[in-house]
């Protein structure tokens, strides 16, 4: 009929108060989707989310969950929350497994049970961890997987899922495997998230820590290129993997000659011992999602550390 509107789509986005889930919190609100969150905000933060946002405060792990997404009926699942420290994996690979694999596999049983509907699941998940320590670089989705920590390999596991999940229910699915994502928001008391460290300490004043010689390599990618990503795969039927990054590797000891000079930054770094489970360089070759999603990584380096040292100021100042 004509001006007869098409309906929204209604998104579902787990870990949707972390870093990357509100910048696709916020993106798919100003495509028109219709949005709601689950997260337990044990790492994210009411503050990401625009007021008045529709969040179930819930551990993914909770059999509630299975209920909660039959009540929204999605068409879309984005799957973003996990345990995401290497160090808490390696401490605790039970713990890590319990909610990256278990969790994944409540929300696909949730999945499973909208068997009347034609839902799509995006999977988010580490690049940088589930190819190890590649031996070419930039590592393209054909190499073979083998990550060095517990974390890497819960995260692969639900990969492994995906494709028998569309066996059973004819679940269509896409995987992101994400580079090192930088940018506003980013929790900067964890340990993943270097630049976020960085950037706090450098307006505290504190000195600055660098794990090992600071020579790694990894691939840093913005945020606002991330989920773009993320939702192009969204509009597309391919299943990937998908790596996104920028194939360009950078060096722990670049980021922090960078900032410190954006920032006026004089103290020296200090040299800590080398982490366990940390890998010495990885790039991603992005060239399948250029081609299937025609996803390009448009933020430069340099300006995309800028913007985010320009947010954290903001967030410091009164």
């Amino acid at each position: 009929e004509i001006g007869q509107s098409i309906l929204p789509k209604t998104s579902l986005v787990t870990g949707a108060a972390g870093f990357v889930g509100s910048h696709l919190v916020d993106r798919l609100i100003a495509e028109g989707h219709n949005v709601i969150g689950i997260d337990d905000l044990s790492s994210g933060d009411l503050k990401n989310l625009p007021r008045g946002f529709d969040l179930h405060k819930m551990d993914i792990r909770d059999p509630q969950v299975k209920q909660v997404v039959l009540e929204i009926n999605p068409d879309l699942i984005f799957h973003l929350a996990a345990q995401i420290s290497v160090a808490v994996s390696a401490r605790e690979p039970q713990f890590d497994a319990e909610v990256n694999i278990g969790g994944a596999l409540n929300l696909l049983e949730a999945a499973r049970s909208l068997s009347s509907k034609d839902v799509q699941l995006i999977y988010v998940t580490s690049g940088g961890t589930a190819y190890g320590d590649p031996e070419l670089i930039p590592v393209s989705e054909s190499v073979a997987v083998r990550p060095l920590s517990p974390y890497g390999a819960s995260k692969l596991a639900v990969e492994t899922y995906l494709p028998i999940y569309r066996k059973l229910c004819g679940l269509s699915y896409s995987i992101i495997r994400l580079a090192n994502v930088y940018g506003p928001r980013q929790n900067p008391h964890g340990e993943a998230g270097v630049v976020a460290i960085f950037a706090k300490a450098m307006f505290e004043g504190r000195p600055l820590k660098i794990f090992g010689d600071g020579k790694d390599q990894r691939d840093y990618v913005f945020i606002g290129d991330a989920v773009e990503a993320i939702f192009k795969s969204s509009e597309s039927k391919r299943s990937g993997p998908f790596n996104v990054g920028t194939g360009i590797g950078t060096s722990t000891n670049q980021i922090f000659a960078i900032l410190a000079s954006q920032f006026g930054y004089k103290k020296l770094p200090v040299n800590a011992p080398p982490r366990a489970g940390d890998i010495r360089r990885i790039s991603l070759d992005c060239r399948k999602a250029a081609e299937e999603l025609g996803w390009i990584p448009e933020m430069p380096l340099e300006e995309g550390l800028r913007v985010t040292l320009e947010w954290f100021g903001s967030e410091e100042s009164p």
